[in-house]
């Protein structure tokens, strides 16, 4: 089944909830006009659809194979990325002075989603090369950003991000790879790094490795890490890829999902020590690499809210033409199409309202990115900092967790046919279980949310979101339409039961510890859920209040009601398993 791109949903997020016309009022964001933002999606789309998302099937079945160190991805998946480099697509969001165009992240978001949505194993390896080039950006010597940004910001070379290793999964304290000084301001890298996303490819020029390792003589644990860049081929002078790197892949994974996407294990330094450059600073490595590591998980939380649209696409095309069943209410005598049925109306409503409310908070997260990086007044970027750095989490742990359900839900409605690898429905379920795991894993993400955005600021960024929830409640309130009344309650509710949660876990985190952070991930998909339903209930408002193109905006308002109805309920007994948790023993 074709993938369409929901570009009219995307720019009504854009302009009525994350405020594009705000983000183009910003310095060096003026080009980020309507129109120009119109014309973006619709490229990016036809692009997705008739580019990169026919290889999807195909790769899944054929993904590619390593061999003596090589590596054949999947067939077109070479045209594709030189098609989408030569469009300026890697670029996009990146600087004019690099090669980049400089358009906000908030116009970025929805291309993103897009490519995720056409063909989730290709999209990985444009992320991982922006995570790099973001690295670079920040913390990049004029002479790396010279030499590597332009060629990666073209899309000629690719990035990867190398942590793990076999002994140290998310705990970093426990790296054993190496540097060692060459005297020549190089370094000669030896690691072993598993799980290394794009490690090795046949796509590009060169491949550009960002590793954690550590110096001789630096403090122990994550304190004593540095990072590094480490080329596949050594620039020559004149910029080009020259000599091979000690750096060579020795397998690739075999895996449920993600098929296309090269895995692999990476050796550095066997013939002697892969030639690196210091990244930042000595011994603060982490500093530079969690640029890298947060742009990637707002981008693994565009990719549950690709696979959500993706698998809730395909449901909804199979419900409208398998014919099952006469209808209950006795409207046919004849077998009708299961769409007409209750249940499967139900769970396609709730696919479809998860998948939007997830893009809707995910596209407010960018902008207050967009607002951090660029506002005048340097209160207005902290501010819009903090607010990003909170939603962070959220949106990588809520939307990727949203994006496994409404990949279940969409076999669901295929029934056994879902459950057949041929329909596709079985691949999005597959691809998405990753999406929970990898650039930190919920858990991870939830203890983020409790420790670092939650109790190091004593719930302020909390407490300031709830207050702007207030306000869209007095909105409601001022409404007459059922639809507006059917919102508030549970609106009202689900920013009670948050606001209870909060202020629970800044009462009894220094006493009760682990009781609060076993609790971390109901807290995090309470908030997550509370801060996406905000954004329907603002979405819902916002229809309301446009008389033009009334099909969609009765389809949003429903939906929004969706939302309410099958989400928002929840939260009050999500608050009731954090506040719970110092009484009731968890036994494994």
């Amino acid at each position: 089944m074709p993938y369409v791109a929901p570009v009219k949903d995307m720019l009504f997020v854009m302009h009525r909830l994350a405020g594009l016309a705000q983000v183009a009022a910003l310095p060096g964001f003026e080009d980020a006009s309507p129109d120009t933002a119109q014309a973006v999606l619709e490229q990016a789309a036809q692009f997705a659809g008739a580019v990169v998302a026919p290889l999807n099937q195909p790769a899944d079945r054929d993904p590619g194979a390593w061999h003596d160190g090589h590596v054949r991805t999947a067939a077109g998946f070479r045209e594709a990325l030189r098609q989408y480099a030569d469009a300026g697509w890697q670029g996009m969001s990146h600087p004019v002075a690099y090669g980049g165009q400089g358009l906000p992240g908030l116009v970025a978001a929805p291309c993103a989603e897009m490519l995720n949505a056409a063909n989730l194993s290709f999209a990985l390896c444009p992320l991982l090369t922006n995570g790099a080039i973001e690295a670079l950006l920040a913390a990049g010597s004029p002479e790396l950003r010279s030499r590597y940004l332009e060629p990666l910001i073209a899309g000629r070379w690719t990035g990867t991000m190398n942590l793990t290793e076999p002994q140290a999964g998310s705990d970093l304290a426990l790296l054993r790879a190496r540097a060692e000084p060459a005297g020549d301001g190089s370094y000669r890298i030896r690691a072993t790094k598993i799980f290394i996303t794009y490690g090795e490819h046949d796509l590009a020029e060169n491949i550009v490795h960002l590793v954690l390792a550590r110096l001789p003589g630096a403090p122990g644990g994550i304190r004593g890490l540095s990072l590094f860049l480490v080329p596949k081929f050594l620039p020559d002078a004149a910029g080009a890829p020259g000599p091979r790197n000690d750096v060579h892949c020795v397998s690739i994974e075999h895996k449920l999902g993600i098929k296309a996407s090269p895995t692999a294990t990476m050796q550095f330094g066997d013939a002697g020590g892969a030639v690196g450059y210091l990244v930042g600073q000595e011994n603060h490595g982490l500093d530079a690499m969690f640029v890298m590591m947060n742009a990637a998980r707002f981008a693994v939380g565009l990719q549950g809210v690709a696979i959500a649209e993706r698998a809730y696409q395909r449901a909804r095309a199979y419900a409208a033409e398998r014919v099952q069943s006469r209808p209950v209410d006795g409207s046919s005598r004849q077998a009708v199409p299961i769409v007409e049925h209750p249940d499967v109306r139900r769970m396609l409503g709730v696919m479809r309202a998860l998948g939007e409310a997830g893009r809707a908070l995910a596209y407010c997260t960018a902008a207050h990115a967009d607002h951090a990086h660029a506002a005048p007044d340097p209160a207005e970027r902290a501010r819009h900092q903090a607010i990003h750095a909170f939603l962070v989490p959220i949106v990588k742990g809520w939307c990727t967790e949203m994006s496994i359900e409404v990949a279940s839900l969409g076999i669901q409605v295929h029934g056994g046919m879902g459950y057949i690898e041929e329909t596709g429905a079985a691949q999005y379920y597959r691809d998405a279980r990753i999406l929970t795991i990898y650039e930190g894993t919920t858990a991870i993400q939830a203890n983020d949310l409790v420790g670092r955005k939650t109790l190091r600021d004593g719930g302020a960024v909390a407490r300031g979101l709830m207050a702007e929830i207030r306000q869209t409640e007095a909105l409601l309130e001022t409404r007459a339409e059922p639809a507006a009344q059917r919102m508030l309650d549970p609106l009202r509710q689900g920013r009670e039961a948050l606001g209870e949660a909060v202020d629970f876990v800044l009462a009894h985190a220094a006493g009760h510890p682990n009781a609060i952070h076993g609790a971390a991930v109901p807290y995090l998909m309470l908030a997550g859920t509370v801060l996406a339903g905000w954004q329907m209930a603002r979405a819902l408002l916002a229809s309301l209040d446009t008389p033009e193109d009334p099909a969609f905006h009765q389809a949003k308002i429903a939906t929004a009601q969706c939302y309410a109805l099958h989400r928002l309920t929840q939260a009050p007994g999500l608050a009731a398993v954090v506040l719970g948790s110092i009484d009731y023993a968890v036994q494994p």
